[in-house]
């Protein structure tokens, strides 16, 4: 059935197959018809970030921007699921077309630019989910906030996503707003990742419960760069970090169609580079700070790659676009063994 769907959603734009995968997934959901559509997923509990898991295979960020379509995407089994990236205030993105597929390498070109309807619009979709499993929220800058002021945007998200999550993501590493990566460097990072442990210590006391910090680096960093973050990471006591986002390299797609396309290449050609990553920040932190691993998951093997590197969970996006949701169980299936 998904190959029948695949085949004519790809006759579509991308950005079109993905607004209507969106809404088919909520209607599904809301007339009950997920559990027939369904594959089964194997039972495989994990703890991380002092929250228990049904299974390590969670949704990537991205792919439900404005959180529309929570209940449809949980009912296909993941363990848990991150929305977003949000902004405080409403931004249309980049100009279309801003999302190209790259199908003889089971990759995606995106330039979306956080394209999202404001974090109010995300809170009230959250509320109005019956969804009560494990649900993370990205948080990002608007596109005109200048970097030095990054800061106020990400308190803001924080502070109106806080009695809605189950953990927050600091997106800093997206290569489509312009000055982002910035922020995961040196004094930047510190600063930033200072001020919101603050207003999370505050919040936790407000709210009478403890949120958990993620933070979500790029695979484009080489080892010193990399060194400095896991530094910071551990001076700051964050609750997780998730590696890694969409890279700027174009190695494995510099001969196809669309691969010459600006934005981030996500999908199979990052894998190996993703599990590097994750590898090298393993050998840094130990079991002290928990790693998401997510980048260019395709099969169960590559789930298994990433929690052998020393990832706790994954994640999967541009995987799930191409292989539907029979990847989730093969993901949850090669990780139970």
């Amino acid at each position: 059935m998904f190959s029948i769907a695949r085949h004519l959603l790809f006759q579509l734009s991308a950005e079109t197959a993905h607004e209507v995968t969106l809404d088919a997934l909520s209607a599904a959901a809301r007339l009950r018809l997920l559990p027939a559509l369904a594959p089964t997923i194997p039972a495989a509990p994990v703890e991380v970030m002092g929250m228990q898991f049904d299974n390590p295979v969670g949704l990537a960020a991205g792919l439900d921007k404005n959180g529309s379509c929570i209940d449809g995407l949980a009912g296909l089994g993941f363990g848990f699921l991150e929305i977003g990236t949000i902004t405080p205030r409403p931004q249309p993105g980049n100009p279309k077309p801003r999302l190209f597929r790259i199908p003889e390498a089971k990759a995606i070109v995106n330039r979306m630019g956080f394209n999202n309807q404001g974090v109010d619009a995300l809170v009230a979709n959250v509320k109005a989910a019956r969804f009560n499993g494990i649900l993370g929220i990205n948080i990002g800058k608007n596109f005109d906030t200048p970097v030095e002021h990054a800061v106020d945007d990400y308190l803001i998200c924080m502070q109106k996503v806080y009695a809605h999550a189950s953990y927050i993501t600091v997106n800093i590493s997206s290569p489509n707003t312009p000055g982002l990566r910035e922020l995961q460097y040196g004094e930047s990072l510190r600063q930033l990742l200072a001020r919101l442990k603050q207003e999370q210590a505050v919040l936790a006391e407000v709210h009478g419960r403890y949120v958990p910090l993620a933070v979500k680096i790029a695979p484009d960093m080489d080892s010193e760069q990399l060194a400095g973050v896991a530094l910071c990471l551990q001076e700051q006591k964050m609750d997780a970090v998730i590696a890694t986002n969409t890279t700027l390299s174009r190695q494995g797609v510099e001969h196809y169609a669309n691969g010459d396309e600006a934005g981030g290449l996500s999908g199979a050609p990052l894998t190996d580079r993703s599990t590097a990553v994750i590898a090298e920040l393993y050998g840094l932190l130990g079991d002290a700070i928990p790693i998401i691993g997510v980048g260019g998951i395709t099969c169960g093997d590559d789930a298994r790659a990433k929690l052998n590197a020393g990832a706790k969970l994954v994640q999967i996006y541009s995987g799930f676009i191409y292989s539907g949701p029979k990847l989730i169980s093969d993901c949850a299936s090669q990780l139970t063994e």
